[in-house]
């Protein structure tokens, strides 16, 4: 993609998502907020996990990225039956671990789906369904339990404020570079606790979500202004956080004064 033409489908991706240039705001969805902590029956993402091994690849440096061209028609098959499986069950019927093991698959197969829907297009921001549409995240894309869902429902209205868990941000991938990798393990019960921790001290510790340039100056994901409130109150607190985690820059990010620079590459995660 063009630069100048990335740029101002930034800026315009950015005022399309809420008048103030960030992301939604969490907004609960009440008929999700459900669950049967009695229920010990798992959701089967053997299908996903399929998919993963065979098309998703870790690069040398430190970004996954998925052979969408490679998808064969069979395993495009495999995950339509994969979204069919996950949307025809009720997750308020299961506990709280399993829904969120469920939640963050159903949006990243989906986000697959979108991308395999949109072959010719090189970046996810293209993939609307309006003519002015700006990326996919408002387009209904399947119903579960009577109700039609968005990704940005699924992100926005169930994970984010029924978990509260800033993590959830390197869990859901937008098939961006750069976003957080895309995890090589389908999300489950026993994995989940490890694969949100690795995701954060992954992104982190690469450029694309903390690097200082150089000139000293220091430049973070959007991620981390889009989403301010979830990782601290303000920058001093993001600053802490991130140090807390960072395996190299901790003094740096704890003494940092200056001006902060944000930036994303919406560039799609192909290999």
């Amino acid at each position: 993609m063009r630069p100048l033409i990335q740029l101002a489908m930034t800026v315009v991706a950015l005022s399309y998502l809420s008048p103030a240039g960030a992301a939604p705001k969490a907004d609960l969805w009440p008929f999700w907020d459900a669950s049967d902590e009695t229920n010990a029956q798992s959701i089967d993402h053997g299908r996903w996990q399929s998919f993963l091994d065979a098309y998703l690849q870790a690069g040398s440096d430190g970004i996954n990225r998925v052979a969408y061209r490679s998808v064969s028609d069979d395993d495009r098959a495999e995950l339509g039956e994969y979204l069919d499986s996950l949307s025809s069950l009720d997750p308020r019927a299961y506990n709280r671990a399993e829904q969120f093991a469920y939640w963050v698959n159903l949006y990243n197969a989906l986000t697959v789906e979108v991308i395999l829907r949109n072959p010719k297009q090189g970046s996810i921001l293209r993939m609307g369904r309006g003519f002015f549409s700006i990326g996919p995240w408002n387009d209904r894309l399947l119903t579960i339990a009577g109700q039609p869902l968005t990704l940005n429902d699924i992100e926005h209205r169930i994970l984010r404020p029924i978990w509260q868990d800033r993590r959830i941000h390197y869990a859901v991938n937008c098939a961006s570079i750069g976003c957080p990798n895309l995890a090589t393990a389908a999300f489950t019960v026993s994995n989940t606790e490890s694969l949100l921790a690795a995701g954060e001290a992954a992104y982190i510790n690469h450029e694309r979500g903390v690097r200082f340039d150089a000139r000293g100056r220091l430049e973070l994901s959007d991620i981390y202004t889009w989403y301010r409130d979830d990782f601290a109150a303000d920058e001093p607190g993001l600053l802490r956080y991130l140090a807390e985690h960072h395996a190299t820059m901790s003094k740096e990010l704890r003494a940092y004064t200056g001006r902060i620079r944000y930036s994303y590459d919406w560039a799609l995660n192909r290999s």
